[in-house]
């Protein structure tokens, strides 16, 4: 019997760097046949994306840290050991709790990691928000991501 596997070691992954920390990319949607991806996050303390919405369901499972999962109506904090679901459409946002977190984030279907690599290669990195938001907004449109008004009128 021949089976088909694939390994990916701790130290490997194809490697986002978006601003809310590094996705590394664990199982892709190639992978999976389109099923799902799962991506490694190393979450640093950092200002927090506006809400968001997205076209795909994500899990979040904390591995080391403290996050806190913003939503339009509330909020919940995850420990280590706890997860979370969010179906598509759903606006949230994550804050992380102390110096940074890290966690397993598996996303349904192929799109999250196109969108990631999308978002990488052409929002230019560190700069502030207002400077780079025409360009975010390019991004998230064309990947049916949906940023949320804040009080100042964009997204931020």
């Amino acid at each position: 019997m021949t089976v088909t596997a694939r390994h990916t070691r701790p130290d490997e992954g194809v490697r986002f760097e978006m601003p809310d920390g590094a996705h590394i990319v664990k199982a892709s949607a190639e992978e999976t046949g389109g099923a799902f991806e799962l991506f490694e996050v190393e979450a640093p303390a950092a200002p927090s994306a506006p809400l968001h919405r997205s076209p795909w369901t994500g899990t979040i499972y904390l591995l080391e840290g403290s996050l806190l999962i913003r939503f339009e109506d509330g909020e919940l904090e995850l420990t280590p050991g706890s997860s979370i679901t969010i179906p598509s459409q759903v606006a949230f946002t994550l804050d992380v709790l102390g110096e940074s977190a890290r966690f397993l984030a598996v996303t349904s279907g192929d799109r999250a990691g196109r969108f990631f690599a999308d978002f990488v290669a052409r929002v230019p990195a560190r700069r502030p928000f207002e400077e780079v938001f025409p360009q975010v907004a390019a991004v998230t449109s064309r990947h049916g991501v949906s940023v949320l008004e804040s009080e100042h009128g964009q997204g931020h």
